[in-house]
């Protein structure tokens, strides 16, 4: 009954051309905004029951094979890459931008903007974000613009990603800062 009603409510989105599914993956059809413009790719074997919001026209999305992202929220400006057999839990959120100014000049008008239906991004700073393959993002994390997450890192539930995480590293705190590093799979172990 879910999956009818999801797929009544997120029909747009569906049949707009702009999210593309691999095939054996789910996602949630009525928790995509504005994809109309934009390009969302999820892989193979993938859950997404994540919120996705694009800010604009001209974002893009990819999001790997056999990866799960929980009831997060991902905010794309123009680029968020998530890789394969990525484990991301609930309540986190990813912005590839500041949302406003933080000059007060240029953010005086930004609520009359928004009810007239405009947004300046001008002098809104914003940068890509990665988030590479097999890392593991524990629940209520923030990972903010410009971040990369290396190849199987863990982010600790709670922390705020403000700076690129090395491969192989368990990072926690706010700021999260890297606490320990962790061993990479051995030749004789790896299936990929």
């Amino acid at each position: 009954m879910t999956n009818a009603i999801d797929g009544v409510l997120g029909w747009r989105n569906r049949f707009s051309g702009a999210v593309r599914v691999g095939r054996g993956s789910t996602i949630a059809w009525r928790r995509i905004k504005r994809a109309v413009g934009n390009d969302l790719f999820v892989g193979e074997d993938s859950i997404v029951h994540a919120d996705i919001s694009f800010e604009d026209i001209g974002g893009k999305i990819q999001i790997g094979s056999r990866t799960f992202i929980g009831r997060s929220h991902l905010v794309c400006y123009r680029s968020l890459t998530i890789g394969d057999d990525v484990i991301m839990s609930w309540g986190i959120t990813v912005v590839d931008h500041d949302s406003h100014s933080i000059n007060w000049m240029d953010r005086r008008d930004d609520v009359r903007e928004w009810t007239a239906g405009r947004k300046y991004w001008d002098k809104i700073p914003h940068a890509p974000i990665v988030i590479s393959d097999r890392a593991w993002i524990g629940f209520n994390v923030s990972i903010l613009k410009g971040v990369s997450i290396g190849t199987g890192s863990v982010i600790g539930a709670c922390s705020v990603v403000t700076r690129d995480i090395p491969p192989y590293s368990l990072a926690v705190g706010n700021p999260a800062k890297v606490i320990r590093a962790l061993s990479p799979p051995s030749e004789e172990n790896r299936e990929w």
